[in-house]
C-alpha cells in the first residue's frame, strides 16, 4: 500500500526491526505508527507474508492475543515469545500491558 506518506509495507517492516526482544505490539498499533490507523488488517497481510527475518512473532491482536495464523500456530508463537521471556497461556500474552511496545 503505497501513498502520500511513503510505502506503507516499508514503514510498517521498519517498525517491526524496532520492536525489541520480550516486547509485543498490536497489528492496530504497527497501523498507527506507519501512518495508517485504521489498516490493521493490512498489517496482518503484511505479518503474514513479509519479511522473514523479521521478529513478526511479536505481533498480537489489540486485546494480547496469538495470531492464529501465525505459521506453526498459536503454540509455535507461544513458544517463540517464551524463548524471550514473555509469558503466553494458550491463547494470550499474559502480563500484556506490561509487555505492549508503543515507542
Amino acid at each position: 500500500m503505497s501513498g502520500p506518506d511513503g510505502n506503507f509495507r516499508e514503514k510498517v517492516e521498519a517498525l517491526m526491526a524496532q520492536v525489541p526482544e520480550g516486547a509485543v505490539t498490536t497489528y492496530g498499533d504497527l497501523a498507527a505508527l506507519a501512518g495508517q490507523p485504521f489498516a490493521s488488517r493490512v498489517v496482518g497481510g503484511i505479518a503474514h507474508h513479509g519479511d522473514p527475518a523479521l521478529p513478526w512473532h511479536r505481533v498480537v491482536n489489540r486485546a494480547g492475543q496469538l495470531a492464529s495464523g501465525y505459521h506453526g500456530g498459536r503454540r509455535e508463537q507461544a513458544a517463540r515469545l517464551a524463548a524471550e521471556g514473555v509469558a503466553c497461556d494458550e491463547q494470550f500474552v499474559l502480563e500484556f500491558k506490561e509487555r505492549r511496545w508503543r515507542p
